[in-house]
């Protein structure tokens, strides 16, 4: 993975590195491909919610690098209550809550 064993602290600390940076692209590619993410212009007076990169690395039980994660997350504490604090909603479910939620829709007989 190219020897790099800590977690970058932000975007510019992982550009040098080949793995953090294709993973990155990795990550683009998959919010485009799941319309999760959508690029419009900003509307008069409104002020944009500002997003940063987390970065994980993910090890095997043997203690090697498995692979490097990261995730592009919105800062939703900058939000304004009564401003703009209903106007990003951005839900992401799991295939393992979708599968729970079924489980118990059969259960329990739900309509």
């Amino acid at each position: 993975m190219g020897g790099l064993e800590v977690e970058p602290q932000n975007y510019l600390g992982s550009l040098s590195h080949s793995g953090w940076r294709a993973a990155m692209v990795e990550e683009m590619i998959t919010l485009d491909g799941n319309s999760t993410l959508e690029l419009v212009d900003l509307p008069t007076g409104k002020k944009a919610i500002q997003c940063k990169w987390v970065f994980t690395i993910n090890v095997n039980p043997n203690g090697s690098v498995a692979c490097l994660k990261d995730q592009l997350v919105g800062k939703g504490n900058a939000q304004t209550y009564g401003v703009d604090y209903s106007d990003t909603f951005s839900p992401v479910a799991k295939l393992a809550s979708i599968r729970l939620f079924i489980s118990m829709v059969v259960t329990y007989d739900w309509p």
